[in-house]
């Protein structure tokens, strides 16, 4: 190893310093380096987190009974009621938890309103009435 190193550590002493540069443009190739940097910086990582963030934010303040949620801590529950700053999630039949608001980490199911409930009964009575129009007309055209 030292046959390796040693050549390269004499050739190293034996060059001769390099001539002194004009620092005329240095300053602003470092300045346009330094924004470059910020500018990526600001694209590919505050402004993805920031909106991520405000998403996050909207999503916990709209939280509303019947939500299907889960946690931080990976806990899946039925929101069941919403305070100011928290959140009581039922998690089974007699367990109900309190959480903040906070500790919400996504929505799997928002709560059906009442005018989703009402288009999901007419489009399960339809298709209902279909399948025994169907039945009819193919019984018909078996006789």
């Amino acid at each position: 190893m030292d046959k390796f190193i040693l050549p390269l550590l004499q050739a190293a002493e034996n060059t001769a310093p390099a001539a002194p540069t004009s620092g005329g443009g240095g300053g602003a190739i470092t300045f346009i380096t330094f924004g470059a940097v910020i500018l990526i910086f600001y694209l590919f990582i505050i402004r993805p987190q920031s909106k991520k963030r405000k998403e996050t934010e909207k999503m916990q303040s709209s939280l509303k009974k019947g939500d299907r949620i889960v946690t931080i801590g990976g806990l899946y529950g039925t929101v069941s009621n919403v305070r100011d700053t928290t959140v009581i999630i039922k998690a089974d039949d007699n367990v109900k938890l309190e959480f903040l608001r906070s500790a919400v980490s996504t929505v799997v199911t928002p709560a059906a309103s009442k005018e989703d409930k009402d288009d999901k009964e007419d489009k399960i009575e339809d298709k209902t009435e279909e399948k025994e129009q169907s039945e009819g007309q193919s019984s018909e055209s078996g006789k």
